[in-house]
């Protein structure tokens, strides 16, 4: 199972591309950051956490800047969005974006997509949160086809374009591993529909049943990759037992001493789990 580490990089935090070659010289395989355009200041829909919510939130780069800034910095780290929140972007654009950091990259872009969890957020980008799972479906449906065609057209009732050209291409073919994140009810449903892989939350519980449900619905090989592994060396026996590939680790929204501090116990809890 391949290890990788997923960061908030905010302006007041270890920059991305320190962090990346931290994550490359020390052996992981990857590197993600999550997305938020911005937080509504109402806070009317609690945080799935169950705190307060934190502040890096409101304080993160762009994903695509960092992404880039990340992938300029290693030539070997995959680097990815640990979501892309697709709900709230413009298809054509971000499938642009994905293409090209993909491209010159030679391919090491990996693309997590959910529909994320703050309401007032996706209605603040025009989207009905009641229709977001849908919305989803489209938007990158759409994307696909961008990436796989020379003349691309989507119909669909919530995206709809006709016969548009876009280049470059992604370097993977037919496009970046689309990962769908969450653990909702039907998110087997969506990753069997437009993913490639899943990509949920780490929970001591009910991931491992449904990840054998997933493979066992699935008609074609799905990948499996938990975010935010606690540093020990049973969760992730557990999780590489059950056939996940990747089990990526948060780091602290901090300067460089932290997040070595955080890497060091997380690569810790790995070697123990290597017999090492």
């Amino acid at each position: 199972m391949e290890t990788g580490v997923a960061i908030f990089a905010t302006h007041d935090a270890v920059a991305p591309a320190e962090v990346a070659r931290l994550a490359e010289q020390r052996g992981h395989e990857s590197l993600f950051f999550p997305e938020h355009t911005h937080i509504p200041a109402s806070r009317q829909t609690p945080w799935p956490g169950g705190r307060p919510l934190p502040r890096r939130y409101a304080h993160t780069f762009d994903l695509f800047v960092a992404v880039t800034a990340a992938l300029a910095a290693t030539s070997r780290l995959r680097v990815g969005s640990g979501v892309c929140l697709v709900i709230e972007r413009d298809p054509i654009i971000t499938a642009k974006e994905v293409a090209s950091v993909d491209f010159m990259s030679g391919g090491r872009f990996e693309f997590g997509v959910g529909a994320g969890w703050n309401r007032e957020e996706m209605a603040n980008h025009g989207t009905d949160p009641r229709v977001r799972m849908a919305v989803m479906r489209e938007r990158i449906e759409a994307m696909k086809a961008i990436w796989t065609s020379d003349e691309a057209s989507y119909a669909g009732e919530y995206v709809a374009f006709d016969r548009i050209w876009s280049w470059p291409k992604p370097a993977q073919r037919p496009h970046p591993p689309v990962l769908v994140g969450g653990d909702g009810p039907g998110v087997l449903d969506r990753v069997l529909a437009f993913g490639d892989g899943w990509f949920p939350n780490y929970a001591r519980e009910g991931i491992l049943d449904r990840a054998e449900e997933l493979r066992a619905r699935a008609d074609r090989p799905v990948r499996l990759m938990v975010m935010g592994v606690p540093s020990d060396p049973r969760a992730l026996e557990a999780y590489a037992a059950a056939g996940f590939e990747r089990a990526v680790h948060w780091l602290p929204s901090a300067q460089r001493g932290p997040v070595e501090r955080e890497l060091d116990a997380f690569e810790a809890a790995v070697a123990e789990f290597n017999g090492e």
